[in-house]
Parts: C-alpha cells; sequence; structure tokens
C-alpha cells in the first residue's frame, strides 16, 4: 500500500512593495490639493468684489446715473426748483427733501454772503438764474466726482428738462458768470472755458459792465448796520458811511477765492 506523502504547502509569494515612480527629473510628482468648497466661495466673492469696485468707478466717473444714492446725497436726477439763493446757488425739491445746490464749474460775483463784499453784476447775476430757472421750474441736476462741497452743499451741474439747457454754462456765456475749475469736479471745464473766452471777446455781461470779475461796489449786507454799532470793515475793504447814512465804499485789489 503506498503511502502518500503530504505535501507542503508553498508560501504565497511576498506582496509587492508600491514604489512612486520618480520621472527622470529625480523630482517626486507634486500632489495638486483639491480647494475646499468654503474656499472655492471665498475666492469667487473677492473677484465679485473686485469687479463691483471697478464697475462703480467707472460709474462715478461717467457721472453716475440718474438717480440713487451715494455718501453726501442724490447722485443726480430730477428736481423742482424752490428758490433762488445767488448766481450760482439756488435751493431745489428732490422727493419732497429741499437741498441747497452750488453749481460746479462757474463763480457768480458776491451779493448775498455776510462776510463779502458785494460786487460788480452779483444782483444781475441772481437775476438771470432766476429767469432761466424760476421757482417751479423741473431742472435736472447731474453729478461730478464729489457729492457735496465743505458747505454741505450738492454740487451739479443743472440742465432745464424743457430744452435741455445748461444752465451753467449759459451763466457763462451771458457774462453773469466766470468759469473756475475746482478739481477733481472738471468734467465740462473745457466747455466752460470756451464760453468764457466768447464772452469776455464780446464784452457781455460783467466783462462789458465792470471790467473784470470780483469787483466790489459795496460792504457785506447788514455792514451799515454794523457800522452803526461801531464794528470795523471787513478786511481790504474801505468803507464810510456818508451824512444821510448811506454806505461808500472804495473797491479794493482782486481779492482771493476760497475753494467754493
Amino acid at each position: 500500500m503506498d503511502e502518500t506523502r503530504p505535501t507542503a504547502a508553498r508560501p504565497d509569494p511576498p506582496a509587492r512593495a508600491r514604489t512612486r515612480r520618480v520621472p527622470a527629473t529625480g523630482r517626486a510628482p507634486t500632489r495638486h490639493r483639491s480647494v475646499p468648497p468654503a474656499g472655492a466661495a471665498i475666492v469667487a466673492l473677492c473677484f465679485v468684489g473686485v469687479l463691483v469696485a471697478v464697475a462703480v468707478g467707472a460709474w462715478h466717473r461717467a457721472g453716475g446715473a440718474d438717480s440713487g444714492d451715494v455718501a453726501g446725497g442724490p447722485r443726480g436726477g430730477l428736481a423742482t426748483v424752490v428758490r433762488i439763493v445767488d448766481g450760482d446757488t439756488l435751493v431745489v425739491d428732490i422727493d419732497g427733501r429741499e437741498e441747497r445746490v452750488r453749481l460746479i464749474g462757474i463763480d457768480t460775483p458776491e451779493s448775498v454772503a455776510h462776510d463779502r463784499p458785494v460786487e460788480c453784476y452779483g444782483a444781475e447775476a441772481s437775476a438771470e438764474l432766476a429767469r432761466l430757472v424760476a421757482p417751479g421750474t423741473t431742472v435736472r441736476l447731474e453729478r461730478d466726482l464729489e457729492a457735496r462741497d465743505t458747505y454741505g452743499r450738492l454740487l451739479a451741474y443743472l440742465h432745464r428738462t424743457d430744452d435741455d439747457l445748461f444752465v451753467n454754462e449759459a451763466l457763462v456765456a451771458g457774462g453773469f458768470a466766470e468759469a473756475r475749475e475746482y478739481p477733481p469736479n472738471t468734467a465740462h471745464a473745457p466747455r466752460l472755458a470756451a464760453a468764457e473766452r466768447a464772452a469776455r471777446t464780446a464784452g457781455a455781461g460783467l466783462w462789458g459792465a465792470c471790467g473784470s470779475a470780483d469787483v466790489p461796489i459795496g460792504p457785506p449786507p447788514g455792514a451799515a448796520e454794523g457800522l452803526r454799532r461801531g464794528s470795523s470793515s471787513p478786511p481790504g475793504l474801505r468803507v464810510a458811511l456818508s451824512p444821510t447814512g448811506s454806505v461808500a465804499s472804495r473797491a479794493r485789489p482782486r481779492r482771493p477765492r476760497s475753494r467754493w
């Protein structure tokens, strides 16, 4: 009887150790980690924020939309004239709220400032603005880069809606105002400067009547009452009371102008 010898079990071959293939450069390949969802959202938000900032900057440089708010007040739109303050300042109604508006890019002779002498053609400039945009007139406000001046007034170019008359330019062209740049609000500076050159050449308005801008013809409003009480006259202006109590003044050299 043959005996069958048990066959010894063959051991399993050893498992191969996994090795990374190293490229010819000798550097191990870099593993690219995927950005977690939260990180991707942050990156997307930052990108959108940059796009919005660029768009807003371009919108501001273009003069803004017809309506909307920015820091300091409405950027532009329709308004109704309430009253005239002087040749380059008026009060308008915007959606039931009164705002004082300073016209940009021009300067008219003083007529109502309590700390500045009355200047030649100041009353005429105020009357002309009242003629162009009488109370009740609907106007369109066009804004520049700055919303307000240091006095809190809205800064705007004024357009009459019924015929789109550019009021700032009309005042300069008629010799009721001089063109004056107040950076950075200079969107229409070349146009206004051209209107002033034409008015000077033609001797229109103050250029023919006064010889130049900023010619004082009297003390600030209320100065006569102040003199009766013993107060002094404004610097640079010699003021005296006549026997009848009226005020006489002597012109002084052209005064330096404040920003607005």
